[in-house]
C-alpha cells in the first residue's frame, strides 16, 4: 500500500505562482536594504544549543527545535536519566544543536567570530528561514522566512530612525497600510519600578506581550496568578490606559517616573527617535504603545512592532535595540539595533488583500513546437536569440501530438506559440499563434522579436 504523503504541521510547499509572489516580497525588501547600505550574509540552519538557549526567555527556549546527536544518541545516557523522564536534564545529553529560532542571535555569534574582518558600524541584511516549535495557526508557521536588517557597533539613535524609515518604505512599495508601534525597554523598566514590580520584570513584560491576543484583563489575571500583589497590578492599569498622541503620553509618563531614572532615560531616547523618524515618514503611522514589550530578553532600548491597518494577521515586522548581545559570546560593549520582516505573514496579507500584480507571473512567453529533430535544432537556435534579448522561451522537448503541446502552453499560460515545420524551414519564415486571441499568422523571426521587445 502506498505511503500516505503529508507535510509536517506548520510547513508549506510553494508552487511556481506562489514563488513569484514570494520573490516579489524578497526583491522589494532586498532593494530597500541595499539602498540604505546594508550588506548580505548567511548563517547555518543549525547552531549549537549553547548559542541559542537563554537568549529568548523561558517561553522562547521552549520553542527551539532540538536536533538529536548523530549516531547512537543514547550511548552516553545513563538508565537512571531515562527512568527519571526529565526532559530538561535529558536534552543536553541527547542534543548539542538546534535549528535557529531567529537570525539575530546567530548574527551576534557571526560578529564575534568575524570581528577582525568587519568594518564597524557593520550594516547587514539576511533573508533565511527560521524554525519555532509553536502551535500552527493562521499567519503562524513552524518554518518561516525572516528578512533582517541590523546595524551593530553604533549607539546612535539615528539607526533606529533609519530602520523605521526602511519599514515605511518597504510597506509603501508593497502597498500595505501599516502602523509602526514603538516603545522602550527602559520605559518598561520605569513602569515596573513605579508599580513595585522590579523583581517581576519578566513576568510583567510576558503578560503585556499577550495583551493584543488575550486582552488586558486576562493579562492582569496572569500577573495575579503568579502571586503578584493586587496593588502593584492596579498601579499598572492607568499607565497602560493612557490616551493622546505620542507627545501627550511621554509628557504624562514624566510625571509618573519622577523617581524612576531608568524610565526617564527611556523617555529621552524615545523622544529623540521620534524627533528623527517622524519627519521622514511618508506613509506609515507611528504610535507609542506602552503595552508593547516584545518578550525577548536581549532587547535593551527602543522596541518596534508593525501591524497592518487592514487585516487581522498579527505582527508583520518587529525589532529593537540590544546593547550587549555579543557580550554573551565574549565581545563586550557592541551595541546594535535591528528589525525583522515576517515574509510569511506579509505574503498571506497581500494574498488576502489581492495586492499582488499580475505582471509578476513572468514565466515563459514563447513556446516552440517540436515537429522533429531538424525543426527542433532550428527552434533551439531561435529560442537562444530570444533569451539573449531578455525574453523567456522554451522548446517542447518531445515530438508529441500538436494538441498535447498546445495544452502544455495553455496550462502554463504561455502567450505565444511558434511553429516551424518543413514549409517554414524552406521559406525562412515562422508561424506565430497568439494564445489569447487564437489568431495565427506568418512572419519573420526578426519582426516577431521586435514586437516582443518593449
Amino acid at each position: 500500500m502506498p505511503e500516505k504523503t503529508a507535510l509536517p504541521r506548520g510547513t508549506r510547499d510553494f508552487s511556481p505562482d506562489e514563488m513569484a509572489r514570494r520573490n516579489l516580497i524578497f526583491d522589494v525588501i532586498t532593494a530597500v536594504f541595499r539602498q540604505h547600505g546594508y550588506l548580505p550574509i548567511e548563517t547555518p540552519a543549525m547552531e549549537n544549543l549553547s548559542t541559542l538557549l537563554g537568549k529568548y526567555g523561558e517561553e522562547g527556549d521552549k520553542l527551539i527545535f532540538k536536533i538529536l546527536n548523530s549516531g547512537d544518541f543514547l550511548s552516553g545516557v545513563q538508565q537512571d536519566h531515562l527512568s527519571e523522564r526529565n526532559s530538561a536534564k535529558l536534552t543536553p545529553l541527547l542534543c548539542e544543536k538546534g535549528l535557529r529560532y531567529d537570525l539575530t542571535v546567530p548574527f551576534a555569534r557571526f560578529v564575534v567570530m568575524h570581528q577582525n574582518e568587519l568594518s564597524f558600524p557593520f550594516k547587514r541584511y539576511q533573508i533565511q528561514p527560521v524554525w519555532r516549535a509553536d502551535k500552527p495557526q493562521k499567519g503562524r508557521y513552524r518554518e518561516f522566512y525572516q528578512c533582517d536588517a541590523d546595524v551593530i557597533g553604533s549607539r546612535s539613535l539615528l539607526n533606529e530612525a533609519e530602520l523605521i524609515g526602511i519599514i515605511d518604505r518597504v510597506f509603501s512599495r508593497l502597498r500595505i497600510g501599516i502602523i509602526i508601534r514603538v516603545n522602550h525597554r527602559k520605559i518598561l523598566t520605569g513602569l515596573a519600578e513605579t508599580a513595585g514590580l522590579a523583581d517581576h520584570f519578566q513576568d510583567m513584560t510576558t503578560a503585556l506581550d499577550k495583551i493584543d491576543k488575550t486582552g488586558p484583563e486576562n493579562a492582569m489575571k496572569e500577573l495575579s496568578d503568579k502571586g503578584i500583589p493586587q496593588p502593584s497590578i492596579d498601579r499598572l492599569r492607568p499607565v497602560l490606559a493612557m490616551n493622546g498622541d505620542n507627545q501627550d503620553k511621554l509628557h504624562a509618563l514624566k510625571q509618573v517616573f519622577i523617581q524612576a531614572p531608568a524610565g526617564l532615560q527611556g523617555i529621552r531616547e524615545m523622544e529623540e527617535v521620534l524627533e528623527y523618524a517622524v519627519p521622514v515618514m511618508q506613509h506609515a503611522d507611528i504610535q507609542l504603545d506602552l503595552t508593547l514589550a516584545r518578550g525577548l530578553n536581549y532587547y535593551t532600548g527602543t522596541i518596534i512592532e508593525v501591524v497592518a491597518k487592514d487585516g487581522n494577521i498579527g505582527s508583520l515586522c518587529g525589532g529593537g535595540r540590544y546593547d550587549d548581545l555579543t557580550g554573551i559570546f565574549g565581545l563586550e560593549g557592541m551595541s546594535g539595533v535591528g528589525v525583522a520582516f515576517g515574509a510569511e505573514r506579509i505574503y498571506d496579507l497581500m494574498l488576502e488583500m489581492s495586492l499582488f500584480p499580475e505582471s509578476i507571473f513572468c514565466g515563459t512567453r514563447v513556446l516552440f513546437v517540436n515537429f522533429g529533430k531538424k525543426e527542433a535544432s532550428r527552434c533551439l537556435l531561435l529560442a537562444d536569440q530570444l533569451r539573449d534579448s531578455g525574453i523567456n522561451a522554451e522548446v517542447y522537448p518531445e515530438t508529441a501530438k500538436l494538441g498535447k503541446q498546445f495544452t502544455y502552453a495553455d496550462k502554463k499560460g504561455i502567450p505565444y506559440i511558434v511553429l516551424i515545420g518543413e514549409n517554414e524551414l524552406s521559406t525562412g519564415m515562422i508561424s506565430v499563434k497568439d494564445m489569447k486571441s487564437g489568431e495565427q499568422h506568418s512572419t519573420t523571426f526578426e519582426a516577431f522579436l521586435n514586437d516582443l521587445i518593449p
